[in-house]
């Protein structure tokens, strides 16, 4: 019972962090001064390939799956419950979204502001989905396993790194490029530097268990 208790209490962590991390993606694509460094690679290649641009962004999650598990990072219900509940929730929000349109004279500095309190959210969201020690999602995962072979480089600036060469791959392709697309790019890292060094929250040195761990748990072996 014991062991029960834990894994759903976890599971409810994971599921509160994935909201709050849902809702700062809400707040970057409220801002409506341009697409983040992923969107812009999803656009690109559906412009160049016969997906649209949802299956371009499944493809993008399952090529970082497949390069999370050459690179040692194991799957675990963290990573199936970021599968099934992370695009749903941004699209729920999205949807009941009570905020005017960002537009007007005013539209970039309140976009950057909504840009910038996005990025925080997502940073918190992340922080809490992934104490919960049940593996991340794909583009997580991609970056704990950079940040482990980048062992001396803070994990906000590892993120900066990878979310650069994305958005170089997506401006490459044709993807679209904004003022809120470099302010994601660069400013997501550093909001997750500074973050992570209040709280004390080190990604790399989670311990995470995978499906199997966490089933032979339930199963009391």
């Amino acid at each position: 019972m014991k062991a029960i208790r834990r894994n759903i209490i976890e599971w409810i962590e994971i599921v509160c962090g994935l909201a709050v991390f849902a809702l700062g993606v809400h707040f970057t694509i409220h801002a409506n001064i341009g697409v983040a460094p992923w969107d812009c690679l999803g656009m690109g290649i559906a412009g160049h390939t016969p997906l649209n641009y949802g299956l371009a962004m499944t493809s993008i999650s399952v090529l970082c799956l497949g390069v999370d598990i050459i690179m040692g990072e194991r799957i675990g219900f963290g990573t199936v419950i970021d599968a099934m509940l992370t695009g749903n929730l941004i699209h729920l929000f999205n949807n009941i979204d009570p905020l005017p349109k960002n537009e007007g004279a005013a539209q970039i500095p309140i976009g950057i502001a909504f840009i910038l309190g996005g990025l925080t959210l997502m940073a918190l969201g992340q922080f809490l989905y992934m104490r919960a020690a049940q593996c991340c999602g794909p583009k997580d995962s991609l970056l704990v396993a950079l940040g482990k072979r980048m062992k001396h480089v803070p994990i906000g600036i590892v993120e900066v790194i990878l979310w650069g060469v994305v958005l170089l791959g997506g401006w490459l392709l044709g993807g679209p490029v904004g003022v809120g697309t470099l302010v994601a790019t660069f400013g997501g890292g550093i909001i997750m530097l500074i973050v992570y060094k209040v709280i004390r929250f080190e990604p790399r040195k989670v311990k995470h268990r995978d499906v199997f761990e966490v089933v032979r748990e339930l199963k009391g072996k």
